[in-house]
């Protein structure tokens, strides 16, 4: 009798020796039927608090709570078999003290069984990282433009672009890098400043709006699958898909209409 093989999830380790080799290929996913189809391309799939715009109609990310994240959490893990999973750690969940941090981040570990979390900021956030990760939370970082900072940012602006900045972009990567932060999202960076964070810092660098000189590349899966009215510039759209669903969904609704309703012949009598 042939025994099935075990599919194993891309660990931690796996995606930090990543840095320098191929490219690490992510997206997001905040359900487990989209979740499966990402997971047969994905190395690590993210359930970011973009969910909270994305999903929920938000105007910022700053409104997700815990609870939200780890209900959307489930739902990908169970969805998947191959890729990590890393959970964003909501605006509030994690920035008042280490402890509370640590507390927070089981509770999302335990209640998805998701591999790792994501939190944002850089030498601010430094000790909280190596709090975590001392106690066996892997936190992937994440630096740059930070939406839950959006409001103290005045809005989502493109970081890096006056070079006297630099030197602090720099600054946050390597204290998350040395924290022990396994990789590291950076987040609407001009080219150059990303290709210098990605030579410095010893863990692979992510990149959404940060140009090819990172270590991978995440997007939102709904901006490059065209369901976003507002997608960001620098996303390649490689689907249409709100047309297309528009087209089905007017469809349908003039079947409807004419009382064509579909599968009427299945219809049981």
């Amino acid at each position: 009798m042939s025994q099935q093989t075990r599919i194993r999830r891309t660990t931690v380790p796996q995606i930090a020796a990543r840095k320098g080799g191929e490219p690490i290929v992510s997206l997001t996913s905040y359900h487990a039927h989209t979740a499966a189809i990402v997971d047969r391309h994905a190395d690590f799939i993210l359930v970011g608090d973009s969910l909270g715009m994305v999903m929920h109609g938000m105007e910022t990310t700053v409104g997700v709570p815990l609870d939200l994240m780890i209900m959307h959490g489930r739902a990908v893990v169970r969805g998947t078999e191959k890729a990590l999973i890393v959970v964003d750690m909501p605006f509030g969940s994690y920035e008042e003290s280490p402890n509370i941090a640590f507390r927070n981040a089981a509770k999302v570990m335990k209640e998805t069984g998701c591999g790792a979390i994501k939190l944002e900021g850089g030498r601010r956030m430094a000790e909280t990282i190596r709090f975590l990760t001392e106690r066996g939370v892997p936190v992937m970082a994440h630096t740059g433009l930070t939406p839950q900072s959006s409001h103290v940012m005045g809005g989502f602006k493109t970081q890096g672009r006056d070079e006297e900045s630099w030197q602090s972009h720099i600054d946050d990567a390597k204290a998350v890098a040395e924290a022990g932060a396994f990789a590291l999202v950076l987040e609407g960076m001009v080219e150059p400043l990303a290709a210098r964070i990605t030579k410095e810092v010893a863990i692979p660098t992510i990149g959404i709006g940060a140009s090819k000189e990172c270590d991978g590349q995440i997007l939102v899966l709904e901006d490059m699958l065209g369901l976003n009215p507002w997608t960001p510039k620098f996303v390649k759209v490689y689907g249409q898909l709100g047309p297309m669903i528009e087209q089905a969904v007017g469809d349908y609704a003039e079947d409807v209409k004419s009382r064509n309703f579909p599968g009427e012949d299945q219809v049981y009598r």
